[in-house]
């Protein structure tokens, strides 16, 4: 089965759609698209036993392989691009982290190449505009107000692939900035923010529409100031990103904002570093040197958090077989919403005829067990 799905009939899974799971469902696929009916010719590969789900669309994740896609090669973001398609990400947006101006501004420039080609769906800058007081693994030297000016800098040089700002909406231009952004069509993401919650409600207000990594690099939610976390989960215009890997949330904190925000408002993210899908050891985070122990990413000075070392196919096993999240529901935030939000939900997020032919097979525990993108087997099956 390896290369080209031309004119297959994949049969018998439970098939997750946007309108409900289809039990002994199937999904044509003809080229690099799904389709709605098959050819004479069609070879059927029989899925009983297993589910079919969208390709999974991850929009922020700054690498995985051992490769960095905020320092790496080409040839080094390729690697972690192929290794989180091998976890079920058919769909990638490559995010940066705080460094020099001139540092992003060039790697913008090389991995806008990367998006123009279609290997990644866009470019998210997290950092340098984020507060000092929850910079989490962000070089403090390196950290600035969000100047409009400066934001716009990053946009050009990104030659329209930057997909995402995460901003610290209370400094000094952060209003403006997010204002600029929504102008544009380039979500503005609340997030390392110390905002108060009339503050943030101020920056919804502006046009911000994400929450950058709900709960982690913020203020806790308490009953006198609830901060921002309480405004993010009560505004229907903001969709709030999810790290399920067992280490930056609670399963409670998970399922607070599942029940309070709806999983129509969810994305699952990985936020995942260099690690993701290679191991344990000594990484770089930017200019910060990161130690990987036991899957965790923790600073090397500080003991901080330092991104993850999930994949998405990790973040979906988790969701249903420990927090016991519908599938349906879990569909929806790791592939469609995701997709709405960049912009490309019309290609992908779905197994709606017309679309590009991403999709993974899981099996009836929720391991993966195939992935396919564009019609071709990134991992294959081995079934029928």
């Amino acid at each position: 089965m390896a290369g080209r799905a031309d004119s297959t009939v994949l049969a018998g899974a439970r098939v997750v759609l946007p309108t409900g799971t289809v039990e002994d469902g199937r999904v044509i696929v003809e080229g690099p698209r799904i389709v709605g009916g098959a050819a004479q010719d069609a070879r059927t590969v029989d899925l009983s036993g297993h589910w079919v789900v969208p390709g999974f669309v991850d929009m922020h994740n700054h690498g995985g392989g051992g490769a960095s896609f905020t320092s790496g090669t080409v040839d080094e973001v390729l690697t972690g691009i192929r290794t989180h398609r091998e976890h079920g990400t058919t769909t990638l947006v490559a995010s940066t982290v705080t460094g020099e101006m001139d540092f992003l501004a060039q790697r913008a420039g090389v991995l806008s190449e990367l998006v123009e080609q279609g290997d990644l769906a866009g470019i998210h800058f997290e950092g340098p505009f984020i507060s000092p007081c929850r910079k989490g693994a962000h070089s403090e030297d390196l950290l600035r107000h969000p100047d409009p000016a400066e934001v716009r800098k990053l946009m050009d040089a990104a030659r329209g692939t930057a997909k995402m700002f995460t901003l610290a909406t209370e400094l000094p231009g952060g209003i403006e900035s997010v204002r600029l952004l929504a102008e544009h069509g380039v979500i503005a993401a609340i997030g390392h923010t110390d905002a108060t919650y009339e503050q943030t409600v101020e920056a919804i207000d502006a046009g911000a529409t994400v929450a950058t990594h709900l709960f982690n690099a913020m203020p806790p939610l308490a009953h006198r100031e609830p901060g921002p976390i309480a405004a993010l989960l009560e505004d229907e215009r903001i969709t709030v990103e999810l790290i399920n890997d067992g280490t930056h949330l609670h399963p409670a904190a998970l399922e607070l904002a599942y029940h309070h925000a709806g999983a129509h408002r969810v994305a699952l993210i990985t936020d995942a570093m260099d690690a993701a899908g290679f191991g344990d050891g000594r990484y770089q985070l930017g200019p910060l040197a990161v130690e990987v122990k036991d899957g965790v990413a923790r600073l090397v000075e500080g003991n901080s958090i330092a991104g993850s070392t999930l994949t998405l196919d990790t973040a979906f096993h988790r969701a249903v077989t420990i927090d016991r999240i519908p599938v349906g529901d879990v569909v929806q935030s790791i592939s469609a919403n995701p997709a709405r939000l960049l912009g490309v939900y019309d290609k992908v997020g779905s197994l709606d005829p017309g679309k590009d032919a991403d999709l993974v097979i899981l099996d009836a525990d929720f391991t993966l067990k195939g992935v396919m993108r564009k019609g071709e087997w990134i991992v294959d099956p081995q079934i029928g």
